[in-house]
């Protein structure tokens, strides 16, 4: 169906900077009804190889291509975006960014418009697409209102509306919850197997997909494109969700893709295991005086997004917040920092209220990521924000955190022209170098490959114990296993659960991750069973 032949992209040379080759020598082809992951570090150039097959590369993005992009034998390569829309349907990695309406309705139609269908083909479109994706009940709501799964199944409805053959996604899970994503993956499944529609899709978050998949591609960072079955490229790769590296460990064959296969292939592994013992840090750690919320509410006009939460974040822990898109979980954080508005309740952080004190020294107090990584990010080079961002006492040390999260990033590229996992990496070096006594941390794995979140654990684990108090607001399971002492699970505003994270994480299936599936409590990570069939 769609056929990538000889394609070359490299990145022009900038002022001192050598031209990047990012791709060299690819080949590819998505067949119809077919599913395809791509896969590989952060920065690699999954997005720029999507965006080659959708035509925003080099059109939006400038560079240097070579090859030929072929639909049906045909080549589109020099065709722009608008005429591959029939064909190509796209949805970025934050679908709230690319919404130009007010409701779901109007927004399904949008495209259709675009391409001047007849009024009755794009009323049936609709309707057939509200009922495809089960969203019906929400035609008349605000796009702002919406939950990130259906913001997410509302942007790929957008596109089915105008019947792609190929739907191209970039990181379609990474923003979700694991409810939504599986309801996501679940509607992209359906596609396949009913619509005879193509998926190609980037993401790094393998353990969510690699069992949908049909082919997998996956890019080392040299160039070149690996194209196989999944079980066979992630036998090698050094990209490999838990599962795998669990199959990998206990020497399985094949190897198991899904939490099915691998508790078949488990059992006599099960017999072979000694439940580790429990260990916590202590609950009064390193000196520090961490974070008390008590009575914490905060209002968006009449919607109560925070209710009356009680929040203690001790020094020398890393504590965890969990829960459902829309639970309130970012509102929190803001109100915690003490830029965001609280309507009743009080905040203290090493004895201060950071919304009475200035911002400079309420940066030092208490430090956050916000979702959107790129807001923190307003100079013209990374060296420069890197240098912007070094502590008086510690020149260097911003550089030195974004080379242990994601090494290689050139000191004289835009911020903006970095990819979402190398902005994160940025904006995370720029608020640990400054060493808050209070880290608050918003989705900060969106975009990272495996390597780099498990170099953030460390990170996260080394702060914690000289004394610093963290608090990690995350969908990703797998990462909260590695790095998580303790954890809060919000919904509808309100703690729901909290305690240590062992615990927390394994009372809930959706919260789960993958080797507690397979194994049950208490494992809740590779490492931990690679070191319990050591011999002693």
């Amino acid at each position: 169906m769609i056929e990538l032949r000889g394609i070359d992209f490299a990145y022009e040379p900038g002022a001192g900077t050598p031209a990047r080759r990012v791709l060299d020598s690819v080949d590819l082809v998505v067949e119809e009804g077919e599913l395809v992951v791509v896969s590989g570090p952060t920065g690699v150039g999954k997005s720029t190889l999507l965006g080659i097959v959708t035509g925003l590369v080099p059109r939006f993005s400038g560079g240097r291509l070579e090859g030929d992009v072929l639909l049906d034998g045909e080549s589109i390569v020099h065709r722009p975006p608008r005429e591959r829309a029939h064909a190509i349907g796209y949805v970025g990695q934050d679908p709230a960014r690319g919404f130009v309406t007010d409701t779901v309705e109007e927004e399904l139609a949008y495209g259709m418009e675009q391409l001047g269908l007849p009024a009755e083909t794009m009323r049936r479109r609709v309707e057939e697409t509200l009922d495809l994706l089960g969203i019906a009940e929400l035609r008349a709501r605000d796009l702002r209102t919406l939950s990130g799964g259906q913001q997410q199944r509302v942007a790929i409805g957008s596109v089915l509306t105008m019947h792609p053959r190929l739907l191209v996604l970039d990181e379609p899970t990474s923003a979700l919850d694991p409810t939504a994503a599986e309801e996501v993956l679940a509607t992209l499944t359906r596609l396949v197997h009913d619509l005879g529609v193509s998926v190609l899709l980037a993401e790094h978050r393998l353990e969510r997909v690699v069992p949908f998949a049909d082919a997998m591609c996956l890019l080392p960072g040299d160039g070149r494109l690996l194209v196989g079955p999944p079980a066979e490229l992630l036998r090698t790769s050094p990209v490999a969700p838990p599962i795998v590296e669990l199959g990998r460990a206990a020497g399985w064959s094949p190897l198991p893709l899904s939490v099915r296969e691998a508790r078949r292939a488990a059992r006599p592994l099960q017999q072979r295991l000694v439940p580790p013992v429990e260990e916590l840090a202590p609950l009064t750690g390193p000196p520090g005086e961490g974070l008390v919320a008590r009575g914490l509410t905060v209002s968006h006009g009449a919607k109560v997004a925070v209710r009356e939460v009680d929040l203690v974040l001790p020094p020398g822990r890393v504590t965890a917040l969990m829960g459902r898109n829309g639970a309130g979980k970012s509102s929190l954080l803001w109100a915690l920092q003490g830029t965001g508005r609280r309507s009743a309740g009080s905040v203290a952080a090493a004895g201060t209220d950071p919304a009475a004190v200035p911002p400079g020294r309420r940066r030092a107090l208490v430090g956050l990521l916000p979702q959107n990584a790129a807001d923190l990010l307003y100079l013209e080079t990374v060296d420069e924000e890197l240098a912007a961002g070094d502590p008086d006492d510690a020149p260097g040390a911003c550089r030195a955190l974004l080379d242990r999260l994601v090494p290689g990033i050139d000191g004289e590229a835009h911020p903006r022209d970095l990819s979402e996992g190398q902005r994160l990496a940025l904006a995370l070096a720029l608020v640990l170098a400054a060493r808050p006594g209070v880290v608050l941390l918003d989705e900060p794995t969106r975009g990272l490959d495996y390597a780099a979140k498990a170099e953030l654990a460390r990170v996260l684990r080394a702060l914690a114990s000289e004394g610093h108090a963290v608090l990690v607001a995350t969908h990703d399971v797998e990462f909260v296993a590695q790095a998580a002492d303790d954890a809060v699970v919000m919904a509808e505003g309100e703690v729901v659960s909290s305690g240590p994270a062992r615990r927390v994480v394994v009372e809930s299936p959706a919260f789960a991750p993958q080797v507690t599936k397979v194994l049950g409590a208490p494992w809740l990570r590779v490492d931990e069973v690679v070191a319990a069939l050591e011999p002693v």
